[in-house]
C-alpha cells in the first residue's frame, strides 16, 4: 500500500512568512541572518493572490512600495505616445518589481500579473527606516537597483543591435537562468507571457516571433507545445544569442 504524499505548501498561500518561503534564498532575505528576517517580515503586506490580468500598479501612479513576486510571473509596459502598450520586462517569482518608482517618486510603468499570482507588497518607506538598522538589507537593495539599472541597458543594446534569432536566443537564455536560480529546470518551463508580449518587449513582430521559435524547433535548440518549452539547449541558445 503506497504512502499518502504530504501535502506540498501552496505557493500562493498569503500565510508564507519570509522565514519559510521557498524563495527566501533569492528573495530580499537573502543577505540577512535569521533574526534579521523577522524584522523583515513584520513589514511585508501579503494579500489574495490576484487573477490573471490584475494589474499591481500603473504608470504614474504614486509610489509607495516595492513588490516581490512570490508565484506566478508579471509583465511591465508603458504606454508609447502613439498609445500603444511596449512591454518593458517580466518579473518571476523571487524578483522585485516597482523600483522604477524610487527615482521621481511615481511608477514609470505598469505592473499587469500575467497569470494567478501571489505578490508581497514592502512598503518603502519601511524598508528605508529598516534598511538603516540592517545595513546587509541596504546593501542587497542596492544591489537589486544596480542589476535593474544593468538589465535595462542590456534591454537597450538587443533592440538596437541583436537580431531577429539573438533576440529571442537571448530572452530563452535569461529564463532558463532565472529557472536555475529557483533551482527549478532550466530546459523544461512555461512561458507565462503571449507571443504578442515577447514581439512587443523584443521590438519584433509577432510573426517573427512565431517564425523563429519555429526554426528553433527544426534546429532541435527547444521543443515547443503552445506554451510549454522543454529539451532547452541552453549551449546552443547562447551561440544563436551571440553570448559566447
Amino acid at each position: 500500500m503506497r504512502r499518502a504524499e504530504a501535502p506540498k505548501a501552496c505557493p500562493h498561500n498569503p500565510a508564507v512568512s519570509c522565514n519559510n518561503c521557498r524563495l527566501s534564498g533569492i528573495c530580499l532575505p537573502l543577505a540577512l541572518e535569521s533574526d534579521e528576517i523577522v524584522k523583515l517580515d513584520n513589514i511585508v503586506q501579503r494579500g489574495r493572490p490576484l487573477p490573471k490580468s490584475r494589474h499591481i500598479f500603473r504608470e504614474g501612479d504614486a509610489f509607495t512600495s516595492v513588490f516581490a513576486v512570490r508565484s506566478g510571473a508579471v509583465k511591465t509596459y508603458s504606454i508609447t505616445d502613439a498609445g500603444e502598450e511596449q512591454v518593458t520586462g517580466f518579473y518571476f517569482p523571487g524578483e522585485v518589481v516597482g523600483l522604477d518608482g524610487i527615482g521621481q517618486n511615481r511608477y514609470a510603468s505598469s505592473a499587469v500579473s500575467l497569470e494567478v499570482s501571489a505578490i508581497c507588497e514592502i512598503p518603502f518607506s519601511q524598508i528605508e527606516d529598516l534598511s538603516g538598522q540592517l545595513p546587509n538589507l541596504q546593501r542587497h537593495f542596492f544591489k537589486l537597483l544596480s542589476s535593474e539599472i544593468v538589465d535595462d541597458q542590456r534591454h537597450i543594446t538587443l533592440l538596437s543591435k541583436n537580431t531577429a534569432d539573438e533576440r529571442v536566443a537571448s530572452l530563452l537564455v535569461s529564463i532558463s537562468a532565472r529557472q536555475a536560480r529557483r533551482k527549478l529546470s532550466a530546459s523544461a518551463f512555461r512561458l507565462p507571457m503571449s507571443r504578442a508580449d515577447i514581439a512587443s518587449f523584443l521590438g519584433l513582430t509577432v510573426e517573427t516571433v512565431s517564425r523563429v521559435l519555429s526554426r528553433f524547433a527544426k534546429q532541435d535548440l527547444i521543443r515547443i507545445d503552445n506554451k510549454e518549452i522543454s529539451d532547452l539547449d541552453v549551449e546552443g541558445l547562447k551561440a544563436a544569442a551571440n553570448l559566447q
